[in-house]
């Protein structure tokens, strides 16, 4: 038997023909006839050819990141405590010619928040109801992710979800993001045409759009050489997925994230205006910075029901999470009973003879019978 599957996984053996007349390389017992391999060169020159792109893909990449990176190093460095790293890339190893990179993570100077940015390659392909309908996004996002210190989240920092989108990023937003599932979509005049607003309350909507000092977030949005590099900006205080279970409080915190299109190398001091409103938005939802009309924060310009609303929404939320989840428990223990249950039924007809074996499968049928009749005359 052996033999014989040795046979069939054996391969035949080279025809060394002696009437071959191509050119041969021989080395020891190693004969090689070019004239063999048609195809193989044509594999090759495909599997170089990517590696090529690979590496020039790799090496036009790190070099858009680290011009955008130089450009706004002046601005980061005036707002982290931490020296930025002449180099702030750590490489993301992945299958693309243009691998994602990652802007290292520094503490702000100011007692607000911290910040962390990350630059990542985000590709996606969507076709929809078997229609002929190709959405292809190929582009380098710039996302910068500030969080908010305990002290300024207790007090100054309202517990909501509000978000400007581009309309273009809105398709499945709400499944890459949970926590916009707080939301109303609405439009806002003093926005262009081609932004949303995600809001759960008008008035938070109102606070932030309004003239804050030297900060007019509605005249940055609507410049159009920012305007084209916008993405998304987005105040929460959910994760941005849907948790199993209702996170304890040691674990939750409020982030502003300010979302880009990575700009070309030429282009590249496009976003300074976006990045520098992010950093007076954050210094006026804190209620710290030279920002008027934010004393005491956000928290501190919304009505008193909208404050608890927002509350009775989060508590909502969290009942339903929590009552799923012992859902799911619940439907665990039941599933690891019958399992138990349908074991030991079957250790016990195991230890009987063949007789009654077949006695009690005659039983069991009947009572199954008997149930599916029961069921049908109820419905």
């Amino acid at each position: 038997m052996a033999s014989l599957l040795l046979s069939f996984l054996t391969p035949p053996p080279v025809n060394l023909s002696p009437d071959y007349e191509g050119t041969e390389y021989r080395w020891k017992f190693i004969t090689i006839r070019p004239a063999f391999f048609q195809n193989e060169p044509y594999f090759i020159a495909g599997i170089l050819l990517f590696i090529a792109l690979y590496f020039w893909g790799k090496r036009v990449n790190q070099s858009r990141v680290n011009k955008w990176f130089d450009t706004h190093t002046p601005l980061l460095e005036a707002q982290f405590s931490m020296p930025i790293p002449a180099n702030g890339l750590t490489e993301t190893p992945t299958g693309s010619t243009s691998p994602p990179a990652v802007v290292q993570s520094s503490p702000c100077t100011r007692p607000s928040p911290s910040a962390r940015g990350t630059i990542s390659s985000n590709t996606s392909t969507n076709s929809d109801g078997g229609l002929m309908e190709l959405d292809y996004k190929a582009a380098d996002a710039v996302e910068l992710d500030f969080t908010f210190n305990a002290p300024a989240s207790a007090s100054a920092v309202p517990d909501c979800v509000w978000a400007v989108i581009a309309k273009d990023e809105m398709k499945g937003i709400r499944t890459r993001r949970w926590d916009f599932t707080f939301t109303k979509t609405t439009d806002n005049p003093t926005l262009p045409p081609s932004l949303t607003v995600m809001s759960e309350f008008a008035d938070i909507t109102t606070s932030l759009l309004k003239p804050l000092g030297a900060l007019d977030l509605p005249a940055v949005l609507s410049a159009p050489a920012t305007l084209k590099y916008f993405r998304s900006l987005s105040i929460t205080d959910q994760p941005r997925t849907r948790p199993s279970a209702p996170l304890p409080q040691s674990q939750r915190s409020k982030h502003l994230i300010l979302e880009l299109t990575l700009p070309p190398p030429s282009d590249a001091a496009a976003t300074l205006p976006l990045l520098q409103a992010a950093f007076q938005l954050v210094d006026a939802i804190a209620g710290e910075g030279k920002a008027s009309g934010m004393r005491g924060g956000l928290a501190a310009q919304l009505r008193p029901e909208t404050k608890n609303k927002l509350k009775k929404t989060r508590e909502e939320v969290e009942k339903q999470i929590r009552e799923e989840a012992k859902r799911e428990q619940r439907e665990e223990e039941e599933e690891k009973r019958a399992t138990a249950k349908r074991k030991a039924e079957e250790e016990r007809l195991s230890r009987l003879s063949a007789a009654d074996q077949k006695k009690a499968l005659d039983r069991e049928k009947k009572r199954a019978m008997r149930k599916s009749q029961t069921r049908m005359k109820v419905r």
